[in-house]
């Protein structure tokens, strides 16, 4: 098939195209792949990463949204047969039934990276670790630390659930059409065990974005308009020593996290 008879790049779906064979083996020796593992790969596209993919794991559930890329792909699978090929949305799809242990390649989606990338951290237990391209400015709020304009809500929760590194950034030439962004590929490994329940996990949850809602304001004016009692909020910040005229992006995800079990 040539190229003029590959299915065209969707606007709407922000579709940019790899085209770049060492960032696909680049992106695939991120991820330590063995041949026994199962692999997710969301917005496989034209199926670059997908084959090199098949190659590298025993088996690859690729989720593809737009059915025309999908037609596509079904008419490569004698290429890839361990390449089990989804038309659906990535963030309806039910991540949740892949088996433990999968592991997560994926050049997501620009317009959807943050809603998938909290879907996915909350099945972390399932993904011991996810190799991701995203926009270079989401892979630095995922490593930001504290103090800076970059630290938030996405910074705090995925730090909390793995360990992060920006591997390296992606010229937009390797792309086709190319993308007005720039783009960076991430690793991220989850961290071993649950430090809190699932109704704390949703208290902690909570707290980080309230936290967050008026970055301008002090952490207890924030939590104060967000809801959270005035008396309660000054008294368990005096008794952790956090210092209540502290602003949330200076806040530690230790820090966060004491906070959230302290309010209860």
């Amino acid at each position: 098939m040539s190229i003029t008879d590959l299915p065209p790049p969707n606007k709407r779906l922000g579709q940019n195209f790899l085209i770049d064979p060492n960032i696909v083996r680049k992106i695939v020796a991120l991820a330590e792949l063995r041949p026994g593992d199962h692999v997710l790969e969301i917005g496989p596209g034209r199926g670059i990463l997908t084959e090199a993919l098949s190659r590298a794991a025993g088996h690859v559930t690729a989720v593809e949204v737009d059915p025309r890329l999908h037609a596509y792909l079904e008419t490569r699978q004698a290429e890839f047969p361990n390449v089990e090929l989804v038309c659906d949305d990535a963030l309806a799809y039910p991540v949740e039934n892949l088996p433990m242990g999968t592991v997560v390649v994926a050049n997501l989606p620009y317009y959807i990276s943050t809603p998938l990338l909290f879907r996915l951290l909350d099945q972390r237990g399932r993904f011991p670790r996810m190799v991701l391209m995203l926009q270079d400015e989401v892979a630095d709020r995922l490593v930001a630390q504290p103090g800076g304009s970059d630290y938030g809500v996405l910074s705090v929760m995925a730090q909390y659930s793995a360990v992060i590194s920006k591997a390296f950034r992606v010229s937009a030439q390797c792309f086709r059409p190319r993308p007005d962004v720039a783009s960076a590929v991430v690793r991220l490994g989850m961290k071993e065990g649950a430090r809190l329940s699932r109704q704390e996990a949703v208290a902690f949850r909570a707290l980080v974005k309230a936290a967050f809602a008026h970055r301008r304001k002090t952490l207890v004016n924030s939590l104060r308009d967000e809801g959270y009692a005035l008396h309660s909020v000054t008294e368990t910040l005096q008794r952790l020593d956090i210092a209540p005229s502290r602003r949330a992006e200076t806040l530690s995800v230790d820090d966060f996290l004491r906070l959230a079990l302290a309010l209860g």
